[in-house]
Order: C-alpha cells, then sequence, then structure tokens
C-alpha cells in the first residue's frame, strides 16, 4: 500500500456554504452520480498506479542498469508529494480544489510519461518526483471537493467507496502489470495510464465545477482566516520546501556512499530537522503522549512496512527467479486483508480495544517483514511470502486506519487541519528517509550487482535484502512500544 491511504484526508475542510441534500439521494444519485463516477475513477487509477509500479520495477531498473538505484524511484515519488500535499491544501483554500486537482492530474500523467519514456535511470527517476508531485496535488483536492461537494450524510459513502476502489487494483494491479511488462515491456504499464485519465476528467470536472468552485475558508474558531492565515499559509509552504529539498539532498547522499556525499547529506539535514520540527506537533520525535505519539506512529508503520514492500517484487524476481507477474501476484491479497483490518477496527465494540489492537496490528506488521527474506532460502515455498504478506497488510489495516481515528479525536476543532496535515508528512517523510536509509544499505553489500536476466534465479548478495528488511522489522517493533503512548494519562 502507499501513503495515500484511502480514508485520510490530510486536511481538514471547512465551507462557507454546505452543499445542500437532495432529499434521499445517494451518491450515485442523479445530483451526484457524475461527479462520483469520475472521482472514484480517478482514485481507482492513483490505486491501480501504486500497485502496477512496483511490478514493472524490478524489469526497468535492470534494463536502465539503475537496481542500485532502485529505493530512488519509490523515495524521489514521496519526496516531492509531501511539497505537492502541502501546496494542494493551500491552494484548494485559497481558490477552491478545480486548479490543484487538474494541475495535479497533469502532472502525474507527465510524470509517467517521462518514466515510461526514460533511456537512464535519473531520468526516470525524475519522472517518478513529477508524478510525485501530482500525485499529492491531486489526493488532497479530491478530499477537498468530497467536503464541499457533497452533504455530511453522503461523505462516509463516499468515502467508502474511496476504499474499495483500493481492493480491486491490488488484487488485478500486480497481475495487470507483470503480464503487460511480460509481453509488450515494463514501459507500456508507465505510458498506458495516462491515456486512461481522459474518462474520468471528461466526466468529473465540469460537475466539480459546478458544485465545488470557488474559494473554501477556515476562518472563525480557528482563526485561520486574515493576513495571519496568509503568512502562516506561506510559512508552511516554505516549511514543506524544506522538508523535500532536504530529503531529495539526504537521499542522494545514501544513494552515493562516497567521502563528498557526506556534504549534501549534512545540508539536507540541515533544511529538513528545522522543517520537520516546525510541521509536526511538539514532542513527537520523543514519542511524548497523546497526539504526538499517534503522528509519530503513522510515520513508523507506513515507513517501516512501505520500505520493506518496495523491495519484495525485486527480492522475488532476482532471487528466486519469479516472472514479474508471479512476483506481483505475492503482494495481491494484500489488498483485501488491508481492507479487512480496516473493516475489523470500525466495529464499534472494538472501539474500548483500540490501543491494544493496534499494538497487535504492530506486533503482526513487525513479525511479516522479519519473516520475508526467509524466502531467500531456496527450501522455503515462494507461496509463503504471499502468505506472510497478508498477514502484515492486516495488521496495517489495524494500525493506519486507527490512527486517523485518534487523531480526530485527540485534536480540538480549530487544530484538525493542521494536525491532519502532520499525520500524512509524518507518512510520506518517513517513507522517504528509511527507503533512502533501505536502499544505502542495500547499495552497500551488493544489491546493485544482481542479475540483468528477468527470470534467470540469481543467489548473489542475498544479504543485500536481508539488511532491508530485518531493521525495518526493528522499526515496526518500535511502532509496538508507540502505540503504549496513545494516550494521555488521567491524573
Amino acid at each position: 500500500m502507499t501513503s495515500l491511504e484511502p480514508g485520510d484526508t490530510g486536511v481538514a475542510v471547512e465551507t462557507d456554504t454546505p452543499p445542500t441534500a437532495v432529499s434521499g439521494e445517494g451518491v450515485l444519485g442523479r445530483s451526484y452520480r457524475a461527479l462520483s463516477v469520475g472521482i472514484v475513477s480517478v482514485v481507482l487509477l492513483i490505486a491501480f498506479e501504486a500497485t502496477a509500479v512496483g511490478t514493472a520495477m524490478p524489469v526497468a531498473a535492470r534494463e536502465l542498469d539503475g537496481v542500485s538505484l532502485y529505493a530512488f524511484a519509490f523515495s524521489g515519488y514521496f519526496t516531492t508529494s509531501l511539497f505537492g500535499m502541502v501546496l494542494s491544501g493551500r491552494w484548494s483554500d485559497r481558490r477552491g480544489p478545480l486548479g490543484a486537482l487538474t494541475t495535479g492530474i497533469a502532472a502525474f500523467a507527465a510524470g509517467l510519461l517521462l518514466s515510461g519514456t526514460a533511456g537512464v535511470m535519473w531520468l526516470f527517476i525524475a519522472g517518478r518526483a513529477v508524478q510525485g508531485l501530482g500525485g499529492g496535488l491531486v489526493i488532497v483536492a479530491l478530499y477537498v471537493v468530497v467536503g464541499r461537494a457533497y452533504p455530511e450524510r453522503l461523505r462516509a459513502s463516499i468515502m467508502a467507496a474511496f476504499a474499495a476502489s483500493w481492493v480491486v487494483p491490488s488484487v488485478v494491479g500486480p497481475l495487470a502489470a507483470g503480464a503487460v511488462t511480460e509481453q509488450l515491456g515494463w514501459r507500456w504499464v508507465f505510458v498506458g495510464i495516462p491515456v486512461l485519465v481522459v474518462f474520468p476528467l471528461a466526466l468529473a470536472l465540469p460537475q466539480i465545477r459546478r458544485l465545488a468552485g470557488g474559494t473554501v475558508t477556515k476562518g472563525g474558531r480557528g482563526g485561520q482566516g486574515g493576513q495571519g492565515g496568509a503568512e502562516e499559509g506561506r510559512r508552511r509552504i516554505r516549511l514543506a520546501l524544506g522538508i523535500s529539498f532536504g530529503a531529495g539532498l539526504l537521499q542522494y547522499a545514501a544513494q552515493d556512499l562516497r567521502w563528498f556525499s557526506v556534504v549534501p547529506g549534512l545540508l539536507g539535514l540541515s533544511l529538513l530537522v528545522p522543517a520537520a520540527l516546525g510541521l509536526l506537533p511538539r514532542g513527537t520525535y520523543r514519542a511524548a503522549r497523546g497526539l504526538p505519539s499517534v503522528v509519530l506512529l503513522r510515520g513508523v508503520a507506513a515507513g517501516s512496512f512501505i520500505a520493506a514492500e518496495s523491495f519484495v517484487p525485486l527480492m522475488l524476481v532476482t532471487q528466486r527467479g519469479l516472472s514479474p507477474t508471479m512476483a506481483g501476484f505475492s503482494l495481491a491479497a494484500g489488498g483485501v486483508t488491508w481492507a479487512l483490518g480496516s473493516s475489523v477496527q470500525a466495529r464499534a465494540r472494538m472501539e474500548p480495544y483500540r490501543e491494544r489492537t493496534m499494538t497487535f496490528g504492530m506486533v503482526v506488521v513487525a513479525l511479516s517483514i522479519a519473516a520475508a527474506p526467509a524466502v531467500l532460502i531456496d527450501a522455503v515455498p515462494v507461496w509463503t511470502l504471499a502468505v506472510v504478506w497478508a498477514f502484515g497488510c492486516f495488521g496495517m489495516g489495524l494500525v493506519i486506519s486507527s490512527t486517523s481515528v485518534l487523531l480526530l479525536q485527540l485534536s480540538a476543532p480549530e487544530e484538525a487541519g493542521t494536525n491532519s496535515a502532520a499525520l500524512q508528512i509524518s507518512d510520506g517523510l518517513s517513507n522517504v528517509l528509511l527507503l533512502a536509509g533501505g536502499g544505502a544499505a542495500f547499495a552497500a553489500l551488493g544489491g546493485g550487482t544482481l542479475s540483468h536476466t528477468a527470470t534467470e534465479a540469481s543467489a548473489s548478495h542475498p544479504a543485500a535484502f536481508a539488511v532491508v528488511f530485518l531493521p525495518m522489522a526493528g522499526v515496526a517493533l518500535v511502532g509496538a512500544w508507540v502505540t503504549t503512548r496513545l494516550r494521555v494519562e488521567s491524573r
């Protein structure tokens, strides 16, 4: 799964004129049908891309002689999406979500085309970065559209449709991408998706202009309007730029393991650390009880799991000789079990046990990540990884959705927007940092010298994979401890 987890908006929107519901109409009623089909189709395509790219990535990295830069292709996306999310929230507040949405989709499509036509790995990574900027713009703008266009009674239904949009791509996406990669080549996985965006755009944009056009304000209780709100918005954009540039420099330093890489690494830290401190709740890094620990847990859980998951297809293709299709299939069941975990935590009778459920979820995640490298042993059946990863996704479903629930419970109404943005930033930033760290360890142990034949099983450098998965399992165990600090102790 990705940081674009269904159900997490990253923003909280208050509108001057809430939409008026047509009595008895649902999300597929006459007033909302075109909009609902359009925006759900956009989410469906984003979900399909997210699941398909991981399947095609090992072949792309080999053909472009860029296996040593493999982690950069993922972390580059997350780096620019951090800035895109903050920019989209600000843009949507000031001028409405239409501009942010259309620009984001255009950037998303342009990034796919750039990656799909790249002749060298760095150009491929640049395309992923452009794509990440677009993805950050789109996902926040979509939720602003929901807040403005739908009455409150219908918002849960459209959010449920967003969540359901991830299930089918999780199953079909890897298989379809693997088949396309084998029959037509990995480039078609990237260049084919932009064409599919035309239909949902044509359907949704007129309705977005009609139902969700104009400006969005955050005045009143939070005091976010006027000059003070404008200055705060500019400050957050500057901090978002600091995080993005700092994370990019750190990734470069981590991938280019030479002595002079210390310079960009230190510069990246000098930009990233103060920016992150300004955007995340005070006490996040020391797991202060309550809200800071909720935000920290989101990053620890998402970062450790996604960093490990990014290397699963590459490990299966290069170490066990699987085709891209079969490697992608190892992740297919995860979408279903992730949705199942989200459903379990949403049940009313589970509310008194939420923290214990999250602890259990993080332990399951840690065990799944730790068990994954067992597939490097030839005697271990390959199919066991699919089972192990399905359990890990179930644990993630328990944890990720619960962090959103707890965040709103611990936030004052006037702080919900800032805190929701902090949750999403923690998610994306941890993905960048842990992918950079994992990628550096992978490259340092010779990961970039793995076999270049798509179907050839290679026993070279299994430690390059183990050194990615085992530390991530340790990070997930830290997350299990953080779950014990989610509530403020009563005195």
